[in-house]
């Protein structure tokens, strides 16, 4: 099977980009971070905090999550019901970040990602995909884009959902998140040593075809 591994911080456009390069090349997209914000969301409802580490572990075994395609698209499933439009808010945002940085949660989700690569050639995207998810990943980039190019993403998505923010709550929201992931301990969002780099800052076409042409040359 073949692996492509993408890596970046928030609003660095990886989904974007993963799910072109996805359709383009017949593989399936798997959109890593909804599996942590849907633990996130669970961790809300039950009223636990999400830098409690005991209370996260103990809601972990009541959690059954499952990822379907439907029309050729993600969805996730929290113990049956689809959660894939309530995950993608900026309060689940912040609370993904926190209880991706426990340990038994990455544990937790690790088997069911690997899983997906060994079924199935994929486009995964994360934070950690080519440095602990797929270490021998065919191919790894670590995307990113200036931080107004980034906030201005985030704030897009964000109104189209309906949700009312201001474009300086998101810019400060994204930098608090994105320093907690590539500071924490366990599988810190940083590039891997043999990843390629990606600006995804002006045109998102230019990097889709920029990694189209990578993954060609490696896989052909």
């Amino acid at each position: 099977m073949i692996s492509i591994a993408i890596d970046g911080p928030s609003g660095a456009g990886k989904s974007t980009v993963a799910k072109a390069l996805a359709k383009k090349l017949g593989y399936i997209y798997v959109d890593t971070g909804a599996l942590y914000r849907t633990i996130a969301l669970f961790a809300i409802r039950k009223g636990a905090e999400p830098t409690n580490e005991e209370q996260i572990c103990a809601l972990l075994p009541q959690i059954k999550l499952d990822v379907k395609y439907v029309d050729g698209t993600q969805r996730v499933f929290l113990c049956g019901e689809d959660v894939s439009d309530k995950i993608r808010t900026n309060e689940i945002s912040m609370c993904a970040s926190k209880v991706s940085a426990i340990p038994a949660v990455r544990a937790f989700l690790l088997d069911l990602q690997r899983d997906m690569a060994k079924n199935n050639n994929v486009i995964m995207d994360g934070r950690d995909i080519g440095t602990v998810i797929l270490p021998d990943a065919t191919v790894k980039f670590f995307m990113n884009a200036s931080e107004d190019a980034k906030a201005r993403r985030r704030h897009k998505e964000l109104l189209a959902k309906g949700e009312k923010i201001s474009l300086e709550e998101v810019k400060k929201t994204m930098a608090e998140r994105d320093k907690n992931d590539s500071a924490r301990k366990i599988a810190p969002a940083v590039p891997a040593a043999d990843a390629i780099h990606l600006d995804n800052s002006e045109s998102l076409e230019k990097t889709i075809e920029t990694a189209i042409n990578i993954i060609m040359e490696k896989i052909i």
